[in-house]
């Protein structure tokens, strides 16, 4: 059983000494305690995977928790975060990063030196833009941009063919364009944008937004209608291998039993 240590909700100055000390400490949850600031000793928990300092006044992300060497996920939401220091690219093994609810006027460029980085929530922002490098993290399968500034669609996205579930909601984009060509999409969620009409995409995709359950229910019945076609042509070969079977058959049985 991992040892995990349950802090959420206490009000805390300061991160109490020993915990630092706990050398095998795999989870470590501070959410909504009102902390400031961490301590340097931070660096001390060698076996942490999972740091959880959400709803808290952090203003920046210490260098020492950049030091975790097996940290896979870190939820820095609501708190009063800036950016990302040039050392957060350390964190090689993180897969999950939760950043959002915070102040990021521009997207971190350190998150571009973590290709095997997942899943990015960075929601609840103050993005207008992404950068044209974006592309760079092919390991990135969730990427929630929901309540940010974007007044169009952010064209590296449309490079990010490897992306599951793109989430633009809550923002100020009129238009959208062609996504049919990012085959591993399966959730796209366009909802409250002024947005005239859906997203053309793939009819694996999801979608969440206006006129998208419209779109969804025709785009089933165009299915269900092209299925059955399909199985009709398909009866039609099977009706002539039995054909084809029956007169084998007949053609092999003894003179006496034919007619």
């Amino acid at each position: 059983q991992p040892l995990t240590l349950e802090l959420t909700g206490r009000h805390l100055k300061r991160l109490p000494g020993p915990v630092c000390a706990l050398g095998s400490l795999q989870k470590l949850y501070i959410s909504g305690t009102g902390l400031r600031e961490l301590p340097e000793e931070i660096e001390g928990l060698r076996e942490l995977r999972i740091l959880a300092l959400d709803f808290n006044k952090l203003e920046e992300v210490p260098e020492a928790l950049c030091r975790l060497p097996r940290l896979t996920r870190l939820y820095l939401g609501s708190n009063r975060l800036f950016g990302l220091p040039a050392e957060f690219a350390q964190l090689q093994t993180l897969r999950c990063l939760w950043i959002e609810n915070n102040y990021l006027y521009h997207f971190p460029r350190v998150l571009l030196q973590m290709p095997a980085l997942q899943s990015l929530q960075m929601g609840d922002n103050r993005l207008r833009a992404l950068p044209g490098s974006l592309p760079r993290m092919t390991g990135l399968r969730g990427l929630w941009l929901y309540g940010n500034r974007f007044e169009e669609f952010p064209q590296p996205l449309l490079r990010m063919s490897q992306l599951h579930i793109l989430d633009l909601d809550r923002n100020k984009i009129i238009d959208f364009p062609d996504l049919v060509h990012l085959k591993g999409l399966r959730l796209f969620s366009y909802d409250h944008n002024p947005v005239k009409a859906p997203p053309c995409v793939a009819d694996t995709v999801t979608l969440v937004g206006d006129g998208a359950q419209e779109l969804m229910e025709a785009r089933e019945e165009r299915l269900q209608s092209l299925r059955e076609k399909t199985s009709h042509i398909l009866e039609i070969p099977v009706l002539l291998l039995e054909l084809d079977s029956e007169r084998n058959v007949s053609q092999a049985a003894p003179s006496s039993c034919q007619l």
